[in-house]
């Protein structure tokens, strides 16, 4: 009897111990986005993250690739893209086609090699290519979807099935993703194997009801009208309820399976719920993960923040269930 009373105490302890542990997760993921709320609505940078002016403007040095990857650098024309490999224990099975984040109107940065090294580990070794496509308002609809398509093609022609190419993007990138798997049915190309999409942005009338529920949460683009969500120059004289521009209004019938992350702070929110009904609905497989208090494109704390860790190794997840079907 005593034993069985200790095994039960020591039970009770284990319980009260992950307890901490989730609660320890939450305040992390709290404070973070409080400093980010901070810095974005009261100092005057903030404007300049909002409207991202500051991501057009931004110089980086060169990305430094780890000795464990190879890097090529790939000129086609209009954009270019780099490839990312493992030197060693290459996963031939597949590949990802990583299209970046940035409102359409920021051009790619260091932080999207860094995601696809941790594509390359979550999905153990596979190569990632990612393409800087042009963004507005230089260059409005359609170049990006144009530069996507190139992309893509460029896989096919590398000797690629289309079954294994797998979509990724976070944010705009997560919508262009939608937004090309749209093109590609609707061209009668072959169709990729999967989605992966963070926090994307797939209704740019800004229709959702996050954009009014979580207008006071949103700590990256909350309190304002005068964000890139709102003013934006992709569109420019296009509706943008076009399905190439806001898949939302899009059909999804045949498309692959989707995995959506999203944060429950995000006006974008209803951008993936309303994404994941739909898709659903028209009878396509969707794991829609809504990670509480959250904020927008929260995997890009990388592996510091317990949420973005789950989330990482989700994706992992996902990218192996695939592999089995």
């Amino acid at each position: 009897m005593e034993q069985e009373k200790e095994k039960e105490n020591e039970k009770e302890k284990e319980k009260e111990k992950e307890k901490e542990k989730e609660s320890e997760v939450s305040v992390r993921g709290r404070v973070i986005g409080e400093l980010m709320g901070h810095l974005t609505n009261d100092f005057a940078i903030g404007k300049k993250i909002k409207s991202g002016e500051l991501r057009k403007k931004l110089n980086e040095p060169p990305w430094k690739v780890p000795d464990c990857f190879t890097m090529t650098h790939i000129d086609m024309g209009d954009f270019t893209m780099k490839l990312l490999e493992s030197k060693e224990n290459v996963n031939p099975q597949r590949i990802i086609l990583q299209l970046h984040g940035g409102g359409y109107v920021g051009a790619v940065r260091n932080a999207y090699y860094v995601f696809a090294g941790l594509y390359n580990e979550v999905s153990h070794g596979c190569s990632v290519l990612t393409p800087d496509y042009r963004v507005a308002p230089e260059h409005p609809f359609p170049a990006a979807l144009e530069d996507a398509a190139a992309s893509y093609r460029w896989l096919l022609e590398q000797g690629w099935f289309g079954d294994q190419i797998l979509l990724a993007g976070d944010s705009a990138g997560g919508g262009l993703a939608m937004a090309l798997t749209m093109y590609i049915k609707d061209h009668h190309m072959p169709m990729p194997g999967g989605i992966v999409a963070m926090s994307p942005w797939t209704d740019l009338t800004a229709s959702g009801e996050s954009y009014e529920t979580n207008y006071e949460k949103d700590p990256l683009f909350g309190n304002t009208r005068e964000s890139l969500i709102y003013l934006n120059a992709y569109a420019k004289d296009h509706d943008p309820m076009d399905c190439y521009i806001s898949p939302l209004f899009g059909d999804f019938r045949q498309f692959p399976p989707m995995l959506i992350q999203v944060g429950s702070l995000e006006m974008l929110l209803s951008d993936s719920v309303s994404v994941a009904a739909k898709a659903r609905s028209q009878g396509i497989k969707v794991r829609l993960s809504i990670y509480e208090g959250m904020f927008h494109v929260f995997q890009m704390a990388y592996l510091a923040i317990p949420e973005s860790k789950r989330a990482w190794a989700e994706v992992g997840k996902f990218i192996e269930v695939l592999g089995q079907e």
